[in-house]
């Protein structure tokens, strides 16, 4: 939209379904090695919503694909749909069987249940309109009621540890992917994108002013809940900027854009950084 060059974006797409993979193949060998340990990550109160994690990855992956072999998008973009189901599935009945304390509410619960509004950012590309529909109903719905309640747990204590400081970033995907998903279903950012992307207007001026309180948070891979937030955010705001037109828009866009790739590629750096010290992978 901004006129840079497409082989850009398409080698960052590449880059990321690389990546996910390499992720994945690690996941595969350490639950072979150490099941134990993928049992207690799925126990764990905070721990078990980033499993939402791995069925985002993949529809972004089928995202990539759509222009260029949409059966196999189609075919990613149905599993990861699936998976994701399955995972929220599991995280709202370990909500009703084992009920968790007020502190354990945090920004990642968002991932597997409201990371359905993600679904119809792709699935309406491929024409599933029909469950498009019924993904962001279930996605937005949830939102609604599970944001309320971390923002009140936040809000009335026990304060966040350092390191889940980052995760606040992730309160900004939900209006940002979602204000994208009802722009796709509805075919235009009309009124209804628009209210939900103002929403996300306002958590980005927090998270900006909340700058000071993350630069005194020490590397972990809780860092990486900095990038796809704020990544959606400046997508949102591309698409909502193109059909409403305004002053400057060019110059704003650039500016939004090469902060969060800056944002996105220093978590990159000290993510390395930390692997091949072997300071990435520690215990909490």
């Amino acid at each position: 939209m901004l006129g840079a060059p497409s082989a850009i974006g398409e080698g960052l797409m590449l880059a990321t379904g690389i990546f996910w993979c390499i992720i994945f193949i690690g996941h595969v060998l350490r639950v072979v090695r150490h099941p134990e340990a993928l049992v207690s990550d799925l126990k764990h109160p905070i721990r078990s919503a980033f499993a939402g994690g791995l069925s985002i990855g993949l529809m972004i992956i089928a995202g990539g694909l759509v222009p260029y072999a949409a059966g196999p998008a189609a075919a990613i973009w149905g599993l990861a749909v699936a998976i994701h189901l399955m995972i929220g599935a599991y995280i709202v009945r370990s909500l009703l069987v084992s009920p968790r304390e007020a502190a354990t509410l945090t920004p990642p619960l968002l991932l597997p249940l409201v990371g359905n509004v993600l679904a119809p950012v792709i699935g309406a590309k491929l024409g599933f309109m029909t469950l498009s529909w019924m993904l962001f109903g279930l996605g937005a719905l949830l939102w609604i009621i599970v944001q309320p309640l971390i923002l009140y747990r936040i809000s009335t204590g026990p304060i966040l540890p350092a390191k889940m400081w980052p995760g606040l970033v992730i309160l900004l995907a939900p209006p940002a992917v979602g204000s994208l998903a009802l722009s796709l279903l509805t075919d235009g950012f009309g009124p209804g994108p628009l209210a939900i992307y103002g929403y996300g207007v306002l958590i980005a001026a927090v998270m900006l002013l909340l700058v000071p309180k993350f630069r005194t948070v020490p590397f972990s891979m809780s860092w990486w809940g900095y990038t796809f937030p704020s990544a959606a955010f400046a997508t949102a705001s591309m698409k909502a900027s193109h059909s409403h037109p305004f002053p400057l828009m060019t110059p704003v866009l650039w500016l939004l854009v090469g902060f969060v790739s800056l944002v996105v590629a220093f978590v990159f750096g000290a993510t390395v950084k930390a692997f091949l010290s072997g300071n990435l992978l520690l215990p909490e």
